[in-house]
């Protein structure tokens, strides 16, 4: 939709948008207000439920692993343990409070965004989903945080833990503490933090007219003139709501400054006790200002600079020092580069940028997909799905072992097409240029984009492809892991480590992506899937035949026929072979189901 030409005309569009934009306001509200109690009360009674039934385990568990750390040295375990106690403490009401908080926010604020969303662009029906949109929804979004809650407590946490309990220390030495660098940090800290804060506030508060007016002035002129949020119809709503809600967050990054006044106070510990100097402690403090000075700067368009001088407080000046201290020259081209921008960009001529959520989607498709296959073919068994299943999964097959798997297909497929970045099945590639912005996704997509570089340069044979996706998919079982054909397995004693290098390294960045709040959700539904894709093609109940279904499976050396054949990708040369393995395999499946089926 265009935008109209003209002072009259733009008036008018906005006098004539006005009414809708206050009656969908205040269906929003009406719809808020109703949910709010009922979203209210499931996440605050859910998530308080968790929090405090989950805590004496989470306590001994804490202390366990800390005591148990391999990579802790005494004195660094016994302050950790003094530390970790006020955290424990502290936890449950701070995490009621959250869901409290949360709750209220998510069950007022979700339908009124949900009344909005219902009048954009190409939407049908528009009467009924400004009344039906956030409500159904909402309940089953309330539901869905408090089971995320519950896997990331039960789940992730005691994984987290385990991890910092098995890893050896780096260098066959632990970490320990040096007690008069300690001292010295804690007393540079406090100082931070007392110069800090009510310096940060002032800044804040004196820097908060600007930052009200300024956006006030910046929305309202979007408005009239349709540019900016304003120039896609679908955002209007949302603009609109931004000049009502302006002040509040005006209010919130003050109140957001201020917090961070610790933090940044704080680090000057961090940076005593690493420099082992008080002096560039106290030059940090200092620093610290110029610092929050120059970024609010930089968030409010103003000149570049700062009134407060920037000591050196590392040994070395760090590339992000120098970035920081670029020529105002500089800063002020990549001011007008961004004015610049944010008028002319819309959202039909942007780069499509991918959402971590919508990639996680993928592996799960991609799972499911190689998941049935497998099963089919006998790779994975009954007893891998009952433990997964039941939870315990032991062997890490299904867990582990199929997203490494699936990952490393998505490594090979990238290599094969010569892609910069990362080739999905469905034809997508993940490239710097449309790769999520997360920090949080990036821990996990720029490690596997160096593993691929590092497989593309071994330049691997086919062989050798086949045993790296097996050691990938048999985690943790060793007696599968041992059954395998001698001509996959290289006999150059180096080629094999580096092979098994990057195995581990594969199931190591899967484990920590399986820490993912909605990980474990979605990792259930595939597990009921490759269930239920046992079950139909055995042709019988699993569930009512029990541990008799986990007696039997293919056995190890039809296993290997199976890897080195058909689970990953190894042709042959005549279409007669081919046939005559898998009517070997099938008949050598159908005599087994008969063993079992017969009492």
């Amino acid at each position: 939709m265009e935008p109209p030409r003209g002072f009259l005309a733009s008036v008018w569009r906005f006098f004539y948008f006005l009414p809708f934009f206050l009656g969908l306001l205040i269906l929003g509200i009406v719809k808020g207000a109703l949910l709010c109690p009922l979203i209210f009360l499931i996440m605050t009674t859910g998530n308080s439920a968790i929090i405090l039934g989950l805590w004496p385990a989470h306590a001994i568990w804490t202390y366990y692993c800390i005591a148990r750390a391999k990579q802790l040295g005494c004195i660094l375990k016994f302050v950790l343990c003094i530390g970790i106690s006020f955290i424990l403490v502290l936890w449950p009401p701070v995490g009621i409070l959250a869901s409290v908080l949360g709750g209220a926010g998510y069950g007022f604020f979700s339908p009124v965004i949900a009344t909005f969303d219902a009048v954009g662009e190409g939407k049908t029906n528009v009467f009924f989903h400004c009344f039906w949109d956030g409500t159904w929804d909402t309940i089953k979004g309330s539901f869905t945080v408090v089971r995320d809650f519950n896997d990331v407590a039960f789940h992730s946490y005691f994984s987290v833990m385990s991890d910092l309990r098995l890893q050896d220390p780096p260098n066959g030495k632990p970490h320990e503490l040096r007690l008069f660098d300690v001292l010295a940090a804690i007393i540079v800290g406090v100082i931070g933090v007392i110069v800090d804060l009510p310096m940060i506030t002032l800044i804040a508060l004196c820097k908060s007219p600007y930052m009200l007016l300024k956006g006030w002035n910046r929305l309202v002129h979007d408005l009239i003139g349709r540019e900016g949020p304003f120039l896609e119809t679908a955002c209007v709503p949302f603009a609109g709501l931004a000049i009502i809600l302006w002040p509040a967050a005006v209010a919130g990054s003050v109140v957001a400054s201020i917090l961070s006044s610790f933090f940044l106070g704080g680090y000057a510990a961090v940076v005593t006790y690493q420099e082992s100097s008080i002096q560039k402690g106290l030059a940090y403090i200092i620093a610290s200002l110029s610092i929050f000075d120059e970024y609010s700067n930089d968030v409010l368009d103003l000149p570049a600079g700062s009134c407060f001088p920037r000591p050196q407080y590392r040994m070395e000046e760090s590339v992000h020092s120098s970035a920081l201290s670029r020529p105002a020259s500089f800063n002020k081209e990549k001011h007008d580069l961004k004015k610049t921008l944010s008028k002319t960009m819309s959202f039909k001529n942007k780069i499509l940028e991918y959402k971590p959520i919508k990639l996680l989607e993928q592996l799960f498709i991609e799972c499911k997909s190689h998941g049935e296959t497998l099963v089919t073919q006998g790779v994975i068994t009954t007893n891998d799905i009952e433990e997964a299943k039941s939870k315990k999964d032991g062997s890490g097959i299904i867990s582990v072992g199929l997203p490494a798997y699936c990952i490393l297909q998505a490594l090979l497929r990238s290599i094969k097409a010569n892609s910069d970045g990362l080739l999905l099945s469905d034809g997508t590639e993940i490239t710097s240029t449309n790769k999520p912005k997360d920090t949080f996704f990036e821990w996990f997509l720029d490690p596997l984009l160096i593993i691929k570089d590092q497989i593309k340069c071994e330049n691997l044979s086919e062989e050798e492809e086949n045993y790296l996706c097996k050691l990938v998919l048999l985690v943790g079982d060793s007696e599968r892991v041992s059954d395998i054909d001698a001509g996959l397995v290289p006999q150059n004693e180096r080629r094999r480590a580096e092979i098994c290098a990057f195995a581990r390294r594969l199931q190591g960045i899967t484990k920590s992506i399986s820490r993912y709040p909605t990980f474990r959700r979605r990792f259930d539904g595939l597990v009921k899937t490759l269930y239920e894709g046992l079950e139909k093609k055995m042709g019988v109940n699993l569930s009512a035949n029990g541990p008799r279904s986990t007696q039997r499976s293919i056995t190890g050396r039809s296993l290997g026929r199976l890897f080195t054949q058909k689970s990953f990708g190894r042709r042959t040369n005549k279409g007669s072979d081919q046939e005559e393995e898998k009517s070997n395999v099938n008949s050598h499946q159908m005599h087994e189901h008969n063993e079992m089926l017969i009492p």
